[in-house]
């Protein structure tokens, strides 16, 4: 599929990184060959041209054809999900999209879904689970949109929701984190038999500027606090919360997409090809228990 036809009025190809005006938004990747640190993954993770959830389904998946509205009340942007195929294998693509430019920004709500989001991308899993095919889910938000009209509609019991059912599904599901993942608005797309990370994504229960003042009553403390949360994929594969990480090309995914977009087609195709042959019984067995085994990291001293 051609990848104009995924764009709309709002996602028009961004402008190049020169021509971006505000500064203080670019982080400049690591110069050194020492490995970056738990804050400059951070800074890579929201640099401005990092490729987003489109991007990847352009580059990775044929023949996406998005699904909208949750049948309750609206449609969300900052979701987008939709039927495609996976190096000719039919699966079902879902991602979080931020936008670049103001307007796209706006649109997709800063990457920070509403919980009509939330039940689309539920429904979408549903109708992926009654066709048999495999679900794919891209994880990038700040976290759940706060807002009184996103409480009024039922934010919290949208992400439980989603939780509960996503640990029964009898379908293959594999959560990739490709940039911000943040709280339970990432959670709520990332119960998954396998779970991925891009080499300079990031993923936390707060963000490091949240999580400073709180602690410290001082959210200049967010480079401090990104060290203390253990947010990088090589912490969160030590502590066995994510499966494996996807490397990025020198520089960071924004520096060469398309190779970024091979490298995560390649580490999703190994996923899904270890979860081909289980049962849809043994599919939602494996998700239940790895999630339940998740935060056992303290152990009664021997006798």
């Amino acid at each position: 599929m051609g990848r104009q036809a995924l764009m709309d009025d709002n996602d028009q190809r961004p402008p190049a990184i020169a021509a971006v005006k505000d500064d203080s938004e670019v982080s400049v990747s690591p110069s050194t060959e020492e490995a970056p640190t738990a804050w400059e993954h951070v800074q890579l993770a929201r640099h401005p041209q990092r490729p987003h959830a489109l991007d990847y389904i352009e580059r990775v998946f044929d023949r996406f054809h998005e699904i909208h509205g949750d049948r309750l009340f609206g449609d969300d942007a900052a979701i987008v999900c939709g039927f495609c195929f996976f190096r000719g294998q039919p699966v079902m693509a879902i991602g979080q999209q931020k936008g670049r430019r103001t307007d796209q920004k706006l649109h997709r709500n800063f990457g920070m879904p509403r919980p009509e989001g939330y039940r689309k991308a539920l429904r979408a899993m549903h109708l992926a689970e009654k066709f048999g095919r495999p679900i794919v889910t891209l994880l990038d938000t700040p976290g759940a949109y706060p807002g009184m009209d996103a409480e009024e509609r039922g934010q919290a019991e949208a992400i439980a929701r989603n939780l509960y059912q996503m640990a029964q599904l009898s379908v293959p599901l594999v959560a990739i984190c490709i940039g911000e993942g943040g709280s339970g608005g990432a959670l709520a797309l990332g119960v998954g038999n396998r779970v991925l990370m891009l080499e300079n994504a990031v993923y936390s229960v707060i963000s490091p500027e949240s999580c400073a003042a709180i602690v410290w009553r001082d959210s200049g403390k967010a480079e401090l606090a990104a060290e203390a949360l253990k947010l990088t994929a090589p912490e969160l594969k030590k502590l066995g919360l994510v499966d494996e990480i996807v490397p990025e090309p020198p520089g960071g995914a924004h520096d060469d997409m398309d190779r970024a977009a091979q490298l995560l087609g390649d580490a999703l195709e190994e996923s899904l090809a270890r979860l081909r042959d289980r049962s849809p019984a043994e599919l939602a067995q494996d998700r239940y228990d790895k999630f339940r085994s998740m935060g056992g990291f303290f152990r009664e001293a021997d006798a």
